[in-house]
């Protein structure tokens, strides 16, 4: 079997991103204390999020509005100017926060990048995405960058037809089934899940059952290996 073309997902693939999200959802849930246990108000931020993905996209901007939202919500719109003010300037620190590849990038996509052709894909906000490369010092090792602005089979079979010989001579490599490995398999890719700690609810998915091109690694660094075994 051929392989010609790695795709890997970015955000807690390549560096650390739900982490910080969950850091805000603390400072959010401590903000909003006055007005609403934190059980509740986790609740409905995430029914605010899911509601508001189709108009905002998913990534930081969308996620502060939807904090906006939903503190008017819980406080039938008498939240305090000093509240909106916060949680707008926690959404200007999510996006300059400093980022740094995860343990193995560097060494793993080095090693592919000698055999395979690299293609970034990843969902969000397309200049913060573009901002996190450009600070991972990570962009030069791939051939072309694709941020969409959602994963599903028909977004893989035609980023990997532009960029590469077809989702049949591809793997994708990421850390959430929804996205990056369910899809990307009905494409007809090869998938490989490299988990993180931590998952956001809205991209839980079980995983499939003894598909013969998924395969479940212990970090990025087996990932090199996996690929060349799958090519032959």
């Amino acid at each position: 079997m051929t392989i010609t073309t790695v795709g890997l997902d970015a955000d807690d693939t390549l560096w650390h991103n739900e982490t910080l999200f969950r850091l805000t959802h603390k400072r959010f849930t401590e903000l909003l204390s006055p007005h609403c246990d934190a059980a509740t108000l986790e609740a409905k931020l995430a029914e605010t999020e899911r509601r508001n993905l189709r108009l905002y996209g998913y990534g930081v901007k969308g996620f502060t509005l939807s904090m906006i939202e939903t503190a008017m919500e819980m406080t039938d719109g008498a939240v305090a100017t000093s509240v909106i003010r916060e949680v707008l300037a926690v959404g200007r620190e999510m996006l300059t926060e400093p980022v740094e590849p995860l343990p193995g990038v560097d060494l793993a996509l080095a090693q592919l990048s000698e055999r395979y052709r690299l293609v970034l894909i990843t969902k969000g906000d397309l200049l913060h995405q573009e901002q996190k490369l450009a600070a991972s010092g990570l962009g030069d090792l791939f051939v072309a960058v694709e941020i969409v602005s959602e994963k599903d089979a028909d977004t893989y079979r035609r980023v990997f037809a532009r960029h590469g010989s077809g989702p049949e001579q591809a793997a994708m490599a990421g850390n959430s089934m929804k996205s990056d490995i369910l899809p990307a398999l009905a494409a007809g890719c090869w998938g490989a899940l490299i988990p993180y700690p931590l998952v956001w609810a809205h991209e839980a998915a079980e995983a499939p059952v003894d598909h013969a091109r998924y395969v479940e690694l212990g970090s990025i660094a087996d990932l090199p290996a996996w690929v060349d075994g799958v090519a032959g």
